[in-house]
């Protein structure tokens, strides 16, 4: 399956880079990375456990984009729908703020202009 998806991603997407090591993510090489539930939901895990090691360290700017309360979610792709991934500890405001962000999505229709991006970038399987 992951030899197969990389050949249609490959086929599919003129800037398809390829694999991107571990080391790699937060070096702006790719703009999205594509893995199983399991391997992102440990990214995941470990990006936030960075955020709260160095929480202290950082400025309250960048907690602000880092923090799960301030952005409530994150949008899960591969769904015909718009839907808002929050933490399992969020707090009410964070769940205020995903809903947010999911009513923004819906506004600018976000799954219809990942629909047409992907669309546009489609090779034909004969």
């Amino acid at each position: 399956m992951t030899r197969e998806s990389h050949r249609l991603l490959k086929s599919s997407l003129p800037s398809f880079i390829g694999n991107v090591e571990a080391r790699d993510v937060y070096r702006g090489q790719a703009d999205v990375i594509v893995c199983d539930g399991f391997t992102g939901n440990i990214a995941l895990k470990i990006s936030e456990g960075l955020v709260e090691v160095f929480e202290g360290l950082l400025s309250k700017d960048l907690r602000v984009v880092t923090d799960g309360v301030e952005n409530g979610g994150a949008p899960l792709l591969g769904v015909n729908g718009v839907a808002v991934v929050g933490h399992g500890r969020s707090t009410a405001s964070a769940v205020r703020n995903g809903v947010l962000m999911a009513h923004r999505f819906a506004s600018d229709r976000l799954i219809q202009r990942v629909q047409g991006d992907i669309a546009a970038f489609a090779v034909p399987h004969s």
